[in-house]
């Protein structure tokens, strides 16, 4: 319980009065009146505020929401017998932006007011929204009162699955465009015959079937679909260099997003999705069929997040090779350097064995651009330098990966969703698995 500025200024009137009374500029006994006055008002207006209940709270807000992704919060508040004024101000994760918030209001008797705040999760995980805090001022506004309700909510913060609802809605070959892919459709090119069809310019001799062709006295061709069934396992770097950050988001959230999207893609076509995470944490997901498959996968990975250690890539093709006989597409994504580039082809090797292995490499988005300073001094050009030899360091890096025969994608956080589900397409089109 704390006075209200009213009160605090109601206070320095009446000492004011004292000091004019001691230079005879007012009768002697206007403070005492003033201050009498003051004493008769505040004293029952302390009481009324002490009586008075706390409104009644609720909190509109989904137990899951999406990492990055601004989301409404409504909170509605009803006053019990008699109106009330109080600020308002939510028990929310209090390094998450907020806008919207302390708010003050007037409760009307009886009735129920909504109040719309809106936040942005800056990081996946559980989190818990504490309470509301009200701080409720006296019918005379002379006093105010810190209370808390009890309003505990526990809430999950998962990847950004906002774009999958958007692909909800399209075909599976419509999706693939949706996400940036861009392939040219080659009819009659999978691994599983579809149907017959008449001949189109342009198909290739391999397609046609002469005993239909014969009954029908004209050209008939077969038809092919992508073969269904394969199975696709994701590798995401949890140490170190996934700390890196462009824009709001780490690249490990950027990289999880994007898993996410080859992810549905995958399962739209019928093929198996499973996941496995090394370097700093470590989890696995074994691969699985169904759209089903998409809320498990979320449920698996929504606290996940990097660490700074190194990755052990050695570690992770170990564990990959006892967990998964089948052979799969393997898609690894990270930041290639320069230093750990042994390690990682000795690891690719190993996985080749196997599986068919393509690593995404996350460039940071600072090598897109250009340095904005002109160099102007040492230190300018030991920046300049350095930046140079990093990004050539990072090609060769790269080359030596392809030299190996695997499938290099060196690509933006931005670029990455598009990338991963291209490729994937094209390995199913080519039918390489």
């Amino acid at each position: 319980m704390r006075p209200a500025p009213a009160l605090v200024v109601a206070l320095v009137a009446c000492a004011l009065l004292g000091v004019l009374a001691l230079f005879g500029l007012v009768p002697p006994g206007a403070p005492l009146a003033a201050a009498g006055l003051l004493v008769l008002l505040a004293v029952p207006d302390l009481f009324a505020l002490r009586r008075q209940p706390s409104p009644q709270i609720e909190r509109e807000l989904p137990h899951v929401v999406p990492v990055g992704v601004e989301r409404p919060v409504t909170l509605r508040l009803r006053a019990a017998e008699r109106a009330q004024a109080l600020q308002v101000h939510d028990g929310h994760p209090g390094d998450w932006p907020v806008f919207g918030l302390p708010r003050a209001v007037v409760l009307p008797a009886g009735r129920e007011v909504e109040l719309t705040y809106r936040l942005t999760p800056t990081e996946r995980g559980a989190f818990t929204f504490d309470g509301c805090d009200l701080r409720l001022l006296s019918p005379l506004r002379l006093w105010r009162q810190q209370r808390r309700v009890a309003l505990d909510q526990l809430v999950r913060v998962y990847p950004n699955f906002a774009p999958l609802a958007k692909l909800a809605l399209v075909g599976a070959e419509r999706a693939s465009r949706v996400v940036g892919a861009h392939l040219k459709r080659r009819r009659g090119e999978g691994t599983e015959f579809q149907q017959l069809r008449e001949y189109r310019s342009g198909d290739a001799l391999r397609q046609i079937d002469w005993k239909a062709s014969q009954r029908a006295r004209k050209l008939i061709s077969r038809e092919y679909q992508l073969e269904r069934n394969q199975q696709v396992l994701l590798v995401v770097d949890t140490g170190r260099r996934m700390l890196a950050r462009d824009g709001s988001l780490a690249h490990f959230d950027h990289c999880l997003n994007a898993a996410l999207m080859v992810a549905y893609i995958a399962l739209r076509q019928g093929d198996g999705v499973g996941l496995l995470a090394a370097g700093g944490q470590t989890r696995y997901f074994a691969p699985r069929r169904g759209l089903a498959t998409i809320d498990a996968l979320l449920n698996s990975v929504f606290d996940l997040h990097a660490t700074p250690l190194a990755t052990d890539y050695l570690d992770a093709a170990k564990q990959l090779t006892l967990r998964q006989q089948r052979r799969s597409l393997v898609l690894f994504i990270t930041n290639v350097r320069d230093e750990d580039i042994e390690d990682l082809l000795s690891a690719v090797r190993q996985l080749q064995k196997r599986h068919l292995v393509c690593v995404a490499s996350l460039r940071e988005q600072a090598l897109e651009r250009p340095p904005e300073q002109p160099v102007a001094d040492l230190a300018d050009a030991i920046g300049v330098g350095a930046l140079a030899q990093y990004i050539e360091q990072r090609t060769h890096a790269h080359e030596a990966l392809r030299a190996q025969g695997t499938d290099v994608l060196d690509v933006t956080c931005a670029e990455l969703p598009a990338a991963l589900v291209q490729h994937y397409l094209a390995v199913k089109r080519a039918a390489r698995l």
